[in-house]
């Protein structure tokens, strides 16, 4: 597999090894001694997650507050999708950057956000089956979140925004500017 760094420290983008023949392909999806060693991750993950949506979808920014925070390896299965995440960390360098990266079950690749990071994704493809692990439970007095388009931000998330379907919490979501950040 081939780890490559982002601008946002300790967010990465893995690109697993994939054998493929006239038969398909196998990967290892995930392989807890090679992700731990490779991502310098101490605890195991202990929650799977797997959502389906259409064409247009906006999904976040969501985050999981202290003590409950979450560090997350996502993949996509099949379609294909614009995800991001906006660091808040309050000391980190590149507090209230983001990182966006186009993630397809024909890509393969994979993206691990480390604890202190807002996520989302919006869905390119006709439609779309998202999965991710998360290191800490969740917990739902512990939610926070962030608007998808809040301007200090700035998100291209490849949609019209006429085009954007929103769940109706996601759509009141706060500005960065008006959260203080728990991280």
């Amino acid at each position: 597999m081939n780890i490559k760094k982002t601008e946002l420290d300790g967010v990465v983008i893995i690109e697993p090894d994939v054998f493929g023949d006239s038969r398909g392909y196998f990967f290892e999806s995930y392989h807890t001694k090679r992700y731990t060693d490779a991502l310098g991750q101490k605890e195991y993950f202990v929650q799977d997650n797997e959502s389906r949506s259409h064409y247009g979808v906006v999904r976040g920014l969501h985050f999981q507050k202290p003590p409950y925070a979450q560090a997350k390896l996502i993949r996509v299965v099949s379609g294909e999708v614009l995800d991001v995440a906006v660091d808040l960390r309050r000391n980190s360098k590149t507090y209230g950057k983001y990182i966006a990266v186009k993630l397809s079950g024909e890509n393969h690749l994979q993206l691990f956000l480390p604890r202190g990071m807002a996520h989302g994704f919006s869905v390119l493809s006709q439609d779309v089956i998202f999965q991710y692990k998360c290191d800490n439970y969740y917990h739902p007095e512990a939610e926070g979140s962030i608007a998808w388009n809040d301007p200090s931000i700035g998100i291209d998330w490849l949609i019209p925004p006429q085009n954007v379907i929103l769940s109706p919490k996601d759509s009141c979501n706060p500005l960065l500017s008006d959260i203080e950040s728990p991280f």
